[in-house]
């Protein structure tokens, strides 16, 4: 019984701090803590909309659409060798959004999207060699991303910090729990993602 509390636990983890939700939740972030929270509401609805459309609605319904196609099982899917669309199906969307903000001249959400950007093509290509948890990179860009900000606009992110960290660690527990990584898997796709999450809002 404690097994299955267990891993019904960590299903809802892994469901609540999907990758995906990675700029939406860095976005809600950067209009909390930073001179961005004097935007009007409604225009940071707006931005909020169209970034969560780009990278949680697009990239989650073609990758289902794809999945269905092949009449392969979220399980199936989740092998090594079968996660190159995905990959490409995703970074195609977050490189469509990335263009519309450059259009737009949205450079505060630029580097966003580009952190998360490059957590999705370093994890594509490092899938070759083993297979990514791009839950537990997603995990390491927000601390990443956190403590650039931290940098950027000089507040003590300790509370937070701490915070993310915790969540971070929860997220990859997660993940071995439903023994979709290994420990060695994990541990390197939350540094990849926490480099990717600092240096792209940093630089």
């Amino acid at each position: 019984m404690k097994d299955k509390y267990l891993i019904l636990t960590a299903q809802v983890i892994s469901m609540l701090f999907s990758p995906f939700y990675l700029p939406v939740i860095a976005l809600i972030a950067l209009f909390m803590f930073s001179y961005l929270s004097m935007l009007p509401v409604f225009y940071k609805l707006i931005l909020l909309a169209m970034v969560y459309v780009f990278t949680v609605v697009l990239p989650r319904l073609s990758i289902f659409c794809f999945r269905r196609i092949k009449g392969w099982t979220r399980h199936q899917m989740s092998r090594r060798e079968r996660r190159y669309v995905p990959y490409i199906l995703s970074i195609t969307c977050y490189s469509v959004l990335l263009y519309i903000l450059h259009v737009m001249h949205l450079r505060f959400i630029q580097d966003i999207i580009v952190g998360a950007l490059a957590v999705q093509v370093i994890c594509a290509l490092l899938n070759g060699f083993m297979k990514m948890s791009t839950h537990a990179a997603a995990s390491g860009a927000v601390v990443g991303a956190l403590l650039a900000y931290s940098q950027i606009f000089f507040f003590d992110p300790t509370g937070w910090l701490c915070l993310t960290v915790i969540l971070a660690g929860a997220v990859g527990t997660s993940r071995l729990i439903l023994r979709q990584h290994t420990l060695t898997q994990i541990g390197v796709s939350t540094l990849v993602g926490f480099l990717c999450g600092f240096v792209s809002i940093l630089i």
